[in-house]
């Protein structure tokens, strides 16, 4: 009898690692290796191994290594028993060879970037490029009286970008390519809406699908486009499910039929499954996962006479309800710059004719010069011909011809540079290109799991930044779940706790929760100061008394939890007079505006409804959309990925990230005070309107206990049921308590909704929905 056998590996109830599934009648061999991040309290690895089948699979049995043994440090090389479920031998054993590497003994553990020479994130896909240009935005666009100037070094003034702006100049000067690769992409958006002069464009009036339809008439012009097939939104389910635009509402059903017999080229994207997964696996791949890199590669001039590849990617998307500037307004732009762009996902039937508040968007993006813009187009070309073929793409032997070397360094002015690395979440069922050979698949990091080869290096971006991070770390994204393996238990019914430790059912195993409060717990230990500021939304998108919404806001608080109940317990220990805030700190952005005179409209929201008292009340959240970390104002990720599992797991949503720094502007002997260092400040003074001397030292306790101040002021003007002024500021404090213990409640009686609804802050388990989806 022939088995189908490969091998898991847990350390206690969390799922690090999975085997190749080979075809043996006995003796399997695998060979494989496996480079494991660990943050977890665990007493034993498990080798688990299983028989598969086009179902599910059948447990062989488990061998066990004690933690005890490899804790040294030094190789354990030897083989373990089998034993069945009821721990009974099964006269099997399985040869292993483990050893243990203390991440505080790393060269680079809370150095930050020691000098200009370091080499970016080790056992990747992608290397670290130097020699790039990295432009950032805040937003889709910035106004004009928005003019943070803030001092950098050399003399220099930091100055915000404008986004859509400079992606539409990049699109019509584009010569031989462009390349789009999307969540969504919505032809009737218009990028420009802020007068430029009398020297514009005779695109800036035309949508983008009337842009790129004209932009591809042109001669040797290519224009490539690869949108997320939803099917939620093909045509057979379209009355039943969302009036004709799907669940997610992504448009490409329009998309696709938009750019039919043009000469533009639109593919459907369906997120495949790989070989090696269960049927249950493949539909859950194909039904419930996406594509959600949003990138554009593009040709520019080149002071050669050659053209140079230029990248955008970051986390807003080519469509509708991005476009915002930094006052983020509710009911002032209606008739302006959103007039045919009103977004409000957050209220059934809500309108333009019934009138604001929209739902305003923050977001952050950046663009790729020099050689790490080729990476971003390369990443391109690996989807296409995984989708498509080989079919429009330009040859290697063709770029060659038209474009500068891939190695060819950005123009910069002195000092200025970057070095660049890409990552990626995203596996062989969506991408050509990846190794299959074991020890090239380890060389890389990449996973082999069960015939399927994984990248999750934005996960292993995200750690090796927070293990190296000296001072602080501001985070802004849309979510903030994981590291399910250590949720703490909740308490039952009577006041009591388990008597164990529940096994995870959650699977959001990804670290970066749990990394974020070592490192916390690791310097209060050590006696010093180290802040993390976290800025996610108020609610995810979408009804916030929804299933769904309900039940990413539970997961979202238990890992909250799990962190302030780690940090808790260093004071304690430490015996210090502090209290977890001052250490880590959850934020939300809102926005409240009085009634202008002359304000009107023709329908009114039903009474007694979400938006009817929104309305009223003049106020709703910022919704923020952003992907991003900054360490120590030296290092920035900027991508397409939230923290979740969906978009570290690599296996579920496809992601793409770069993480950045300036060799001339490091923090080894001074405050970093580059670009990274202007565009946090910027994106504070964005949020709060104000500037403090205490903000250019983050990882000070009169900086954060400043910012905790100043976002409760703003809270409480928003929660008011009277708006007498203009919020003075958009960052709030979250509307959670939190005890000196680290146990997370509502902040009141009486605030236990969020403004204007009857949604649960602290959100609810639901009995229906799998955790593979909200998580």
């Amino acid at each position: 009898m022939d088995f189908r056998l490969y091998t898991t590996v847990d350390l206690d109830a969390a799922r690090v690692a999975r085997t190749t599934v080979i075809d043996t009648p006995s003796t399997p061999q695998w060979f494989q290796s496996f480079r494991i991040i660990c943050a977890h309290e665990v007493s034993n690895i498990i080798f688990t191994v299983k028989d598969e089948n086009p179902v599910s699979a059948t447990l062989i049995g488990r061998a066990y290594l004690s933690v005890d043994e490899v804790i040294s440090g030094h190789p354990v090389k030897r083989w373990l028993h089998i034993v069945d479920e009821k721990g009974k031998a099964i006269h099997s054993q399985i040869h292993v060879n483990v050893q243990f590497f203390d991440v505080t003994r790393d060269q680079f553990w809370s150095k930050g970037i020691p000098s200009p020479q370091f080499g970016g994130v080790p056992f990747t896909f992608f290397n670290q490029r130097p020699g790039c240009k990295v432009t950032l935005y805040q937003d889709a666009h910035v106004s004009n009286n928005f003019i943070p100037k803030f001092g950098l070094s050399h003399g220099m003034f930091y100055e915000a970008q404008r986004c859509w702006e400079d992606i539409f100049d990049a699109i019509i000067n584009a010569k031989y390519l462009i390349y789009i690769a999307g969540w969504s992409v919505y032809t009737k958006i218009t990028l420009i809406r802020d007068p430029r002069g009398p020297n514009h464009s005779k695109f800036e009036n035309l949508t983008l699908g009337e842009i790129l339809i004209e932009k591809a008439k042109e001669k040797g012009m290519r224009v490539l486009i690869l949108v997320w097939d939803d099917i939620t939104s093909k045509q057979w389910l379209y009355q039943t499910l969302h009036q004709g635009f799907g669940l997610m509402g992504t448009h490409d059903e329009d998309t696709i039929a938009y750019f039919k017999d043009t000469n533009v080229q639109c593919f459907r994207c369906p997120r495949l499954t790989s070989e090696g997964k269960s049927m249950i696996q493949g539909v859950e791949s194909n039904s419930l996962f996406t594509h959600h890199q949003k990138t554009l590669v593009v040709d520019c001039e080149d002071s050669s006479g050659k053209r140079r590849i230029v990248s955008f990617l970051g986390g807003i998307d080519l469509c509708e309800g991005r476009y915002d500037t930094q006052e983020h307004s509710l009911f002032r732009t209606l008739n302006t710059v959103h007039a045919q762009d009103f977004h409000q996902p957050n209220f059934s039937g809500s309108s333009i004719k019934k009138g604001g508040p929209r739902e305003p968007w923050h977001d952050v993006h950046c663009r790729l010069e020099g050689p790490v813009a080729w990476d971003v187009l390369y990443n391109f070309e690996q989807r296409w011909t995984k989708q498509v073929g080989q079919r429009f793409l330009y040859s290697l032997e063709e770029l060659d011809r038209i474009m500068t070397s891939p190695l060819e360094k950005a123009p910069t002015k002195d000092g200025e540079d970057w070095n660049v690395q890409i990552f990626r979440s995203i596996d062989s069922g969506s991408v050509t290109g990846f190794p299959l050979e074991p020890k090239k698949v380890a060389r890389f990091n990449l996973v082999a799991d069960k015939g399927t080869v994984i990248d999750r290096s934005i996960q292993d971006g995200y750690v090796n930044a927070i293990r190296r991070a000296r001072n602080f770390i501001y985070i802004e994204n849309q979510y903030f779940i994981g590291s399910s393996y250590d949720w703490k238990p909740e308490v039952q019914e009577g006041g009591s706790l388990p008597s164990s430790k529940p096994k995870d059912p959650f699977g959001a195993l990804h670290l970066i929760p749990k990394e974020l409060s070592l490192k916390i717990v690791s310097k209060i230990e050590a006696g010093e100061r180290f802040s993390v500021y976290v800025v996610i939304p108020m609610w995810p998108e979408g009804m916030p008394e929804s299933g769904v919404v309900q039940e990413i806001l539970y997961y979202q608080r238990r890992t909250m939890e799990m962190m302030y109940t780690d940090i808790a317990a260093a004071i304690q220990h430490k015996q210090l007079n502090a209290h977890p805030k001052d250490y880590l700190s959850f934020f939300c952005l809102g926005n409240r505006e009085i009634l202008d005179s002359g304000e009107d409209t023709p329908e009114k929201p039903e009474p007694d409804s979400d938006y009817f008292r929104a309305q009223v009340h003049r106020r709703f959240m910022i919704y923020v959309h952003a992907k991003m970390m900054i360490v120590d104002d030296e290092y920035i990720i900027i991508g397409s990925a939230n923290i979740n599992q969906r978009s570290m797991d690599g296996g579920r949503d496809t992601e793409i990230a770069m993480g950045a720094y300036q060799p001339h502007h490091i923090s080894a002997k001074q405050p970093a005070k580059g670009q990274i260092f202007g565009f946090r400040m910027a994106l504070w003074y964005e949020h709060l309107h104000e500037i403090h001397d205490s903000f250019l030292h983050p990882e000070k306790l009169e900086c954060i206990q400043e910012v905790n101040k100043i976002a409760e002021q703003h809270w409480k003007i928003y929660a008011d049921e009277v708006c007498d002024q203009d919020l003075p500021g958009h960052l709030l404090r979250y509307p959670v308590e939190v005890s000196n213990y680290g146990r997370i409640t509502s902040l009141s009686e009486v605030e236990k909704f969020f403004p204007d609804t009857n949604a649960s802050i602290l959100g609810s388990k639901s009995q229906n929905l799998p955790p593979i989806l909200t998580t």
